[in-house]
């Protein structure tokens, strides 16, 4: 039996097909294989609950700070004292280290003024994240008897990092502004973080 075009015809569109399906084939079976080993890489149930956190602020005085933790980082709670405001508010921007707010989750160059760094009607709360971008420590400053450096701010001990009363980098080795979170004021004295 002789076979005729149309006979080969169909065969090359059925082994097409049978490439085709056996390559779609491959690729899905190797993307649910993937998919667990991708899966894992998320954050668990314990650290997503941490994403966001409400901090009650009420009992800072001014001129006092905590530190709360907050998706395993040290973050500084200050309330400013009217001269510490006034303070920052008076330095020039141009003239800084950093010229430039580090908003967490941001990639806008903001300038680092205090009314960038704090929020509006809130210019007496500081909340930044406590670790110096020079090599990771955690500057001295929210103790009462911490050094504070001649800003009045944050000191970080390990490598003379100087950082003013809203965190901005003012000498030192330390090369960016601490970063602030994302937060905002949910009552008239407590924070969510996240």
């Amino acid at each position: 039996m002789n076979a005729t075009v149309e006979d080969i015809e169909g065969d090359v569109s059925r082994r097409d097909f049978i490439y085709l399906a056996t390559g779609a084939f491959a690729a899905v079976g190797g993307a649910v294989a993937l998919w667990p080993f991708i899966d894992q890489m998320n954050p668990d149930a314990s650290t997503m609950s941490l994403s966001t956190i409400e901090v009650d602020i009420s009992p800072v005085q001014t001129g006092q700070a905590i530190t709360v933790l907050w998706r395993g980082m040290p973050i500084f709670v200050r309330n400013l004292t009217p001269e510490e405001i006034g303070k920052a508010k008076a330095v020039d921007v141009a003239d800084l280290k950093d010229p430039v707010a580090r908003l967490l989750g941001s990639t806008a160059e903001i300038p680092a003024s205090a009314a960038n760094i704090t929020k509006p009607g809130k210019e007496n709360w500081l909340i930044a994240v406590g670790i110096c971008t020079h090599l990771g420590c955690v500057p001295k400053g929210q103790s009462p008897g911490d050094p504070r450096g001649p800003y009045g701010g944050y000191f970080c001990v390990c490598h003379g990092s100087i950082y003013d009363t809203l965190g901005r980098v003012r000498g030192g080795p330390a090369p960016r502004n601490l970063d602030i979170p994302p937060y905002e004021f949910t009552g008239e004295a407590k924070i969510k973080l996240g």
